[in-house]
């Protein structure tokens, strides 16, 4: 984490390929051995077979799917309010947020989930509100909250009993009197008289509050005992212990339980903000991912959200991007493809390089820090720079990527030409999967002049099985057209033996203005594209200055 206690994710492009994965795992590991803060490789989209081949070749795990990078409520200082049980009295509770300071208490279970909500308001309310002289019984008020609401002491009785019947009335009469309002069951507030004690005891009361700190005699004790009244002893005087016991009521009894409006910590800020500004409430609990209670958070606390830091890798195009990036604060990019529409608000540390491979900018960064590549990521790296210059194939392909890719194979201990073998057949193995999953293994979508045009492709060694999906993925096309409203699409079949690149498309100029960018004859049953095999260098630049020049 950073100093603001902030994870840092380094992620790729929508629709991963080999190289922005393990390019990601191998920069999150550099970062967090040459700069303090944590960094956590993330993923963008489904990782594709050829991926999942390399990952399981070397040990490593895949990294965390991320769809959304919007700021959310676990980018916000939650108050880690505690919660409090639903029996604890009213005094405690008030007690509580007097001394933290709070609106708000949460009431929570035994394991943390939460039951509902007291306010200061609550407690208001309960003390002016409520004239009831039964309500400790409706309330079913444990002793022990008696006791502790009037600093007392239980002298005969069991405090874990509860009040479960009777009023609560002050023994200010002569005991001919009391005789006629005291009845089985009730709690009586009296001084240190022994004609209305013994009255209040042979009238079947429940108990007997004993005020100003007064001892009850042995004879008291016995006749309670007997009569199975409580005592319990106060050291305020009757009229104040007549206005603290109502403070022992539990919180259950006033707190909201219904129709409460919580919030998690996946939500994003956009979605509460609505919410909130409905409601007339100054806090909102947070419950975690397991859906218990976390915290809170009021909608002051909106106003100091921290944006996601990201570091970006093989790509810097906000339509290649994770769903906010507008909202997220970029702190590096590391990419090897033209420079994008993706805009930021401060200076970031932009390494952008014309090589074949992002995984070749990593590779350099470790040599430039003198920090040792472990076996399993040198394996990802020049799985990478295989997996992107099509084993030096694409024209994308330096001296630079050649060479880094075999330095890393001699550390990773993989034979190059054997190993991108098994790597290619791996990810061309497309029979279990459906025309969507294989489109979009690899797709990107470009902006030139107004026009959006999305490009994808599928690398293979095998010519029979790109020829056996295409009668497959040619349906496929207008629908993803419509999905991403765009007026034309292509999709590149490659044959990475041959050099070669069969051209799919969708889009009412779509044909045309491939044919224009090739040169190909107006009636050519096909588009083959001959010795193009990079979507970067070799298809996109000549598609996007046909489309400028119309």
């Amino acid at each position: 984490m950073n100093k603001n206690g902030q994870i840092v994710n380094v992620i790729g492009h929508i629709n991963p390929d080999t190289d922005s994965v393990c390019s990601a795992i191998a920069y999150a590991r550099l970062k967090q051995r040459i700069a303090p803060e944590t960094y956590v490789a993330k993923r963008a989209g489904e990782i594709n077979e050829e991926t999942q081949f390399v990952l399981h070749r070397f040990g490593m795990p895949a990294p965390d799917y991320m769809t959304d990078v919007r700021t959310q409520v676990m980018d916000i200082d939650v108050s880690r309010v505690r919660g409090v049980k639903q029996n604890i009295s009213l005094k405690m509770a008030w007690e509580i947020m007097r001394r933290d300071g709070l609106q708000t208490l949460p009431v929570v279970d035994g394991v943390g989930r939460l039951k509902g909500l007291i306010t200061i308001e609550d407690i208001a309310k309960s003390y002016m509100e409520v004239y009831d002289s039964k309500i400790i019984a409706k309330a079913a008020t444990p002793f022990v909250n008696v006791i502790e609401a009037l600093s007392g002491e239980m002298v005969r009785g069991d405090e874990k009993e509860s009040v479960t019947k009777g009023k609560c009335l002050i023994a200010a009469a002569n005991p001919d009197l009391m005789e006629n309002y005291i009845q089985e069951g009730d709690i009586v507030i009296l001084g240190n008289r022994y004609e209305s004690q013994l009255c209040a005891i042979e009238m079947d009361a429940k108990c007997i509050i004993i005020c100003d700190g007064a001892k009850a005699s042995y004879t008291i004790c016995k006749m309670a005992e007997e009569k199975g009244c409580f005592i319990i002893r106060t050291p305020y005087d009757t009229f104040t212990a007549s206005r603290l016991i109502n403070q022992s009521i539990p919180i259950r009894y006033f707190m909201k339980r219904r129709d409460l409006v919580t919030f998690g910590l996946g939500e994003y800020l956009d979605d509460i903000r609505e919410v909130m500004a409905k409601k007339r409430y100054r806090d909102f609990p947070v419950l975690d991912w397991s859906g218990k209670y976390f915290g809170m958070i009021s909608r002051r606390r909106l106003l100091g959200a921290r944006k996601k830091q990201l570091i970006l890798v093989d790509h810097n195009e906000v339509s290649q991007a994770v769903d906010g990036i507008e909202e997220a604060k970029i702190l590096e990019i590391i990419d090897h493809h033209r420079i994008g529409s993706l805009q930021t608000l401060e200076p970031v540390v932009f390494r952008n390089q014309p090589l074949g491979c992002t995984a070749t900018i990593v590779y350099q960064m470790y040599q430039e820090h003198h920090e040792k590549i472990p076996v399993g990521i040198a394996g990802l790296l020049c799985s990478a720079i295989l997996s992107d210059t099509l084993i030096y194939r694409s024209p994308t392909c330096t001296e630079v990527d050649r060479r880094a890719a075999e330095e890393l194979a001699s550390i990773a201990g993989i034979q190059v030409e054997e190993y991108a073998k098994e790597m290619f057949a791996a990810g061309s193995n497309l029979s279990a999967k459906s025309s969507e999953e294989i489109f979009y293994q690899d797709f990107k979508k470009f902006e030139v002049g107004g026009t959006t045009f999305g490009v994808g492709q599928i690398n293979s060694m095998d010519a029979d099985a790109l020829e056996a999906i295409k009668d497959r993925l040619n349906p496929y096309l207008k629908k993803a057209m419509e999905d991403h409203g765009i007026s034309m699409i292509y999709f590149m079949l490659t044959d990475i033996m041959r050099g070669s690149t069969e051209l799919l498309y969708a889009g009412d100029d779509a044909r045309e203005t491939a044919v224009e960018a090739f040169h190909l004859p107006k009636d050519a049953e096909k588009i083959l594209l001959d010795g193009v095999v990079s979507r970067k260098k070799q298809l996109i630049p000549p598609m996007m200055m046909t489309l400028q020049e119309k």
